[in-house]
């Protein structure tokens, strides 16, 4: 088991159920969410909508969650303001610019201008988020290990739960995402590397391409060698497949040993398609008995991220040295 500092232990409490289990609702999107909700002009998708759109994301679904995960640009800062976000749910924010820069075979990745671990902590965050483009072999992939040690450090320093979230990608440019066997290699073996590196929690991509390995028990004994492979406890992401499927994989993965789960689109993915009550009535129907059923199931069949961890001591000096 890994130590764990005060400081990250009540973050991580503040993130999930009281079994220990992470049921965290993503609504970090930034450009990607001005398509969903244009896909014919998303530049005409001002911030404004974005915001509007997270608030009332956070406020139907929030309390059917153990945290809930947003970008500083368009979602914290308005979510907290405007009070949509319940004060007994954690609050997860990411620290990376959004998108990649560079070759898309060779991507890189890099933190939001003016921003950092520390003004996070500040506004109130429970845990840290930070998403890498990563290919273990890549020529870009020293440079991502060498961000994630400095923003694992940050966190340290800070004293709060740095949640890793690698996403892996084709060195073929033809073929953007991994499939077959390569992507399962690449997934666990990125788990391998980073983790080793820094990170609590990983927030990994299913080890699977589900569309070329439909067999449950293909889909656990990937699972099984994620769990095993990582340093730190897993919770599973949700990559904008349907609902249904992902509560499949998210069944099988809970029960191969991770922690819970890091749902976006597959919840709330109807919701950009609709405007005003329509939406309204959606959430907070429809996704919030979704989002409850993930937390429920999660709460259910995950590893309590506990289990990896052993608590600091704790005696009447320990705030002299802390």
């Amino acid at each position: 088991m890994r130590p764990l500092t005060i400081g990250k232990l009540r973050g991580l409490q503040q993130c999930s159920t009281p079994r220990g289990a992470l049921a965290v609702l993503a609504l970090d999107h930034r450009n990607n969410l001005r398509t969903v909700l244009n896909p014919s002009q998303p530049d005409l998708v001002s911030d404004v909508a974005l915001s509007a759109f997270k608030v009332e994301v956070t406020q139907a679904l929030g309390s059917a969650s153990s945290a809930v995960l947003l970008d500083p640009e368009v979602g914290a800062f308005q979510v907290i303001a405007q009070g949509a976000l319940p004060g007994s749910v954690g609050l997860v924010v990411a620290v990376e610019a959004t998108g990649y820069t560079g070759d898309p075979s060779a991507r890189q990745s890099r933190i939001l201008d003016g921003w950092s671990v520390a003004p996070a902590k500040r506004m109130g965050a429970s845990a840290i988020k930070l998403l890498v483009y990563y290919h273990p072999d890549a020529p870009t992939a020293d440079a991502i290990e060498t961000l994630v040690a400095q923003v694992a450090a940050d966190c340290q320093q800070q004293d709060i739960p740095f949640m890793l979230e690698p996403l892996s990608y084709g060195l073929d440019p033809a073929q953007k995402k991994l499939v077959g066997d390569e992507r399962r290699r690449v997934v666990v073996e990125t788990a391998r590397r980073l983790t080793a590196i820094g990170g609590d929690i990983l927030k990994a991509e299913f080890p699977l391409d589900i569309t070329t390995s439909p067999d449950r028990e293909a889909w656990a004994a990937a699972c099984a060698e994620l769990t095993t492979t990582s340093a730190v406890p897993w919770v599973l992401l949700s990559a904008s497949v349907d609902y249904d499927t992902y509560l499949e994989q998210v069944a099988v993965a809970c029960q191969q040993g991770a922690s819970g789960v890091a749902a976006g689109r597959a919840v709330w993915q109807e919701a950009p398609q609709l405007d005003g009550e329509a939406r309204l009535a959606f959430l907070r129907s429809f996704a919030f008995e979704r989002m409850q059923r993930l937390t429920s199931l999660v709460d259910a069949l995950a590893t309590p991220w506990m289990s990896a961890f052993s608590p600091p001591a704790a005696d009447s000096t320990s705030y002299r040295s802390y």
